[in-house]
């Protein structure tokens, strides 16, 4: 079978690796792809955007495409996947009725409400003075998110008035575009962060391994938060009893206030919850693809093959799929980002030491890269994914970190703390 991943980022590349570890997957097609898929054996790259649905259909179907499976959340709340299966093609990834989990906060939060789904106190604003007045009278710490996409980067975690103030400014004065149209306040939750992405078909709902990140950008979990700094999994913080209680109470709820809607949801479902000092689980969040980075320290532990539950999904059959399996271990990945992201960052470094880094014990994903002239230099924020696997933490965060320390270029930044909750625990 051959396969298409649409997408650019870490999360695909992830894919696309994951994929070709299938003898059944014979080749990969990546759209439009970066400089890690340009490399990857039984990879290629095309050229197109990722919303061209008339130009990856025709693609797919002369190619005889058995699978496409869409990566990122702007071109399923576009309505590509809609337009993909209207030309008969087999999609994994939610229509775009199914993608407002993830393209409106607010019409989560209502799902969440009348689903029963434990989530945070919350209230949505269209105008400045409504939602300053909000703030003013519940006091801080407060939660401020625009409504819409903002590629991770739409949430202040407000510890003073004036971060709440200044947050609500910058959404409403269009720092993020159509997402800041409206805004949704929630209470502050305290506890850990957790992440459970989960597959469906609409039907069933299973929950992949959970995994923790570190949203901000400084050491100690610190700072503006950014698409993700680093990643581990399985955390610990969801043992398999909390687990099947988050199935029960988040999961399967969520799929049923889908189906309540009249929505055929055929894709990831990716919960990001709160695990309180309690072990009490609140979601702060659902998204409608993998994470991203958490994808890359999930599916390199993935022993079924991911095609087959791909597959299973868009067929309607993930009942009938035996329970997923998994490889013992553990694994980190620390993100190489370009110093100042989330803000302003040089692009266009020239990326060297790839070459040293060998599996199984490190592996590389690439994010914001592209392959010139034989050179792979840097496009974006967040330019690698540097994942270790080990038979500890301690183990797969330093096998991690030995191989970053193999990669230069200019302008490199990276947390030097990924994993400190779980480095000397397991």
């Amino acid at each position: 079978m051959k396969a298409i991943v649409i997408g650019s980022g870490g999360r695909e590349h992830a894919m696309a690796w994951t994929l070709l570890q299938s003898p059944k997957v014979t080749a990969v097609v990546c759209i439009p792809g970066n400089g890690g898929t340009a490399k990857l054996p039984g990879c290629s790259n095309l050229a197109m955007s990722v919303d061209d649905v008339e130009g990856i259909a025709r693609f797919a179907l002369v190619q005889n495409i058995g699978l496409i499976a869409i990566g990122p959340e702007q071109p399923l709340a576009d309505g590509v996947a809609d337009g993909l299966r209207a030309e008969g093609l087999t999609v994994f990834g939610p229509n775009q009725a199914g993608a407002q989990l993830e393209a409106s906060k607010a019409w989560a939060k209502t799902l969440m409400e009348e689903a029963g789904i434990p989530t945070a106190a919350s209230a949505v604003f269209s105008n400045r003075e409504a939602a300053t007045q909000y703030v003013e009278e519940q006091g801080v710490p407060i939660v401020i998110k625009a409504d819409g996409l903002a590629a991770g980067k739409g949430v202040t975690v407000a510890m003073t008035m004036a971060e709440a103030k200044d947050a609500i400014a910058a959404i409403f004065d269009g720092q993020f575009g159509a997402a800041g149209k409206q805004l949704v306040i929630e209470e502050f939750l305290t506890g850990q962060e957790a992440s459970v992405m989960a597959v469906t078909d609409g039907l069933t709902i299973r929950p992949l391994m959970p995994a923790q990140d570190h949203k901000q950008v400084g050491e100690g979990d610190t700072g503006p938060n950014t698409g993700g700094m680093g990643a581990y999994a399985p955390t610990p913080v969801v043992p398999p009893a909390l687990l099947d209680r988050i199935q029960s109470e988040v999961l399967e709820p969520a799929l049923q206030g889908l189906r309540n809607r009249g929505i055929d949801y055929r894709g990831v479902i990716y919960a990001g919850l709160m695990i309180t000092p309690e072990g009490e689980p609140k979601v702060i969040e659902f998204n409608c693809r993998f994470g991203d980075p958490e994808t890359q320290v999930v599916l390199p532990l993935l022993e079924t093959p991911l095609e087959e539950i791909l597959l299973a999904c868009c067929e309607q059959r993930l009942e009938t799929l035996p329970p997923l399996a998994w490889k013992s271990g553990y694994a980190a990945c620390v993100v190489m980002a370009a110093e100042g992201y989330p803000g302003k960052y040089p692009k266009g470094m020239v990326i060297n030491g790839l070459d040293q880094t060998t599996a199984p014990e490190a592996m590389v994903f690439h994010a914001g890269t592209q392959l010139d002239r034989g050179q792979v230099k840097s496009t974006g924020g967040r330019i690698l994914g540097v994942t270790g696997l080990g038979k500890g933490f301690g183990d797969a965060i330093a096998n991690a970190y030995r191989a970053v320390k193999t990669i230069q270029f200019d302008h490199a930044y990276y947390r030097q703390d990924i994993g400190h909750r779980v480095r000397d625990q397991f």
